[in-house]
């Protein structure tokens, strides 16, 4: 069991017995579309099979993590305090693009961390430790892109953040060992998951009400449209064999149940939320293509894979 690196909007560790006990007692190969802070697979530690997010910075730190740990701590040791003053030998160490003073060492970071989408030359090592330093020191440790694709979280405050994470990265890089990491959309599991391998789908969540907007974790978001074409692809991996487990919002409960699908509401505490009082239970539902009679027992005991 390896403990995940990132805080992430989401999160699954307060469902991890729910999930595995919709899990069959065996399966081959584990797929996970929307790895996100990969609290399950890292959970899990599967041995073969593939993770996926349509974030490409969030891809290009799990490579980095995998290939190249003791670099990416390395280059972890090397920031900040996010109070201190910006470094006068990097870019930004004055102002921001659009002109906006930089008062702070935090927001010179979020300057360079937001390279990619405008266009400008990065190093993906530097990228994947700007990403896990801003998640460790942003407020609240959130991830969220305005419509330019450009990281805009402000600074958290804490008393003694670690944003080096050095044992997890090390742990979190022999996990991935074997897995394939993948960017894109998470259609391209019809084609990798085989009958009797598991696939867990963990979308962005279908909004709880209308001011409720989960599709701001990238710029290019998740409407309603792709939550019924998510629906379409689990309904075809469980016909061809395919064990599924899909995690999503309250309201999807009718859309799994008449698929077929044997659907539970469960509650989950968010513990990422700009609002403290909104960290509360939300409604979500898990839903999977294993009957209760064939459900993995042991939950986390679990025996092929």
């Amino acid at each position: 069991m390896v403990e995940p690196i990132l805080k992430w909007a989401g999160g699954k560790r307060q469902l991890l017995d729910e999930i595995y006990a919709r899990f069959p007692p065996s399966f081959d190969r584990y797929h996970e579309p929307f790895v996100g802070g990969g609290a399950l697979f890292f959970d899990l530690e599967p041995d073969r099979g593939t993770v996926n997010d349509a974030n490409p910075r969030l891809v290009n730190f799990y490579e980095q993590v995998r290939d190249r740990p003791e670099d990416l701590v390395e280059r972890c040791r090397a920031f900040r305090d996010p109070e201190s003053d910006p470094d006068p030998d990097r870019p930004f160490a004055e102002a921001a693009r659009d002109g906006s003073a930089v008062d702070s060492y935090y927001y010179q970071q979020r300057e360079l961390f937001n390279r990619r989408p405008h266009g400008e030359a990065f190093d993906p090592l530097e990228e994947a430790a700007l990403l896990l330093y801003l998640n460790r020191t942003g407020f609240n440790g959130l991830y969220r892109e305005n419509a330019d694709g450009e990281f805009n979280v402000p600074v958290g405050r804490y008393a003694n953040p670690d944003w080096v994470r050095a044992s997890q990265v090390r742990a979190a890089s022999r996990a991935l060992e074997g897995v394939e990491v993948r960017q894109g959309d998470f259609g391209y599991v019809r084609e990798a998951a085989d009958p009797g391998d598991l696939v867990y789908f963990d979308p962005p969540y279908e909004p709880v009400s209308p001011t409720a907007d989960f599709t701001s974790y990238a710029a290019e978001g998740f409407d309603r449209e792709d939550q019924e074409r998510l629906l379409a692809t689990a309904h075809d991996l469980a016909d061809r064999g395919v064990h599924v487990v899909v995690s999503n919002s309250g309201v999807c409960y009718e859309m799994y149940d008449e698929a077929g699908f044997h659907v539970d509401l469960v509650g989950a505490r968010r513990a990422i939320n700009s609002d403290a009082d909104a960290r509360g239970e939300v409604d979500e539902i898990l839903a999977t293509t294993v009957p209760p009679e064939d459900r993995e027992r042991g939950q986390r005991e679990l025996a092929d894979f």
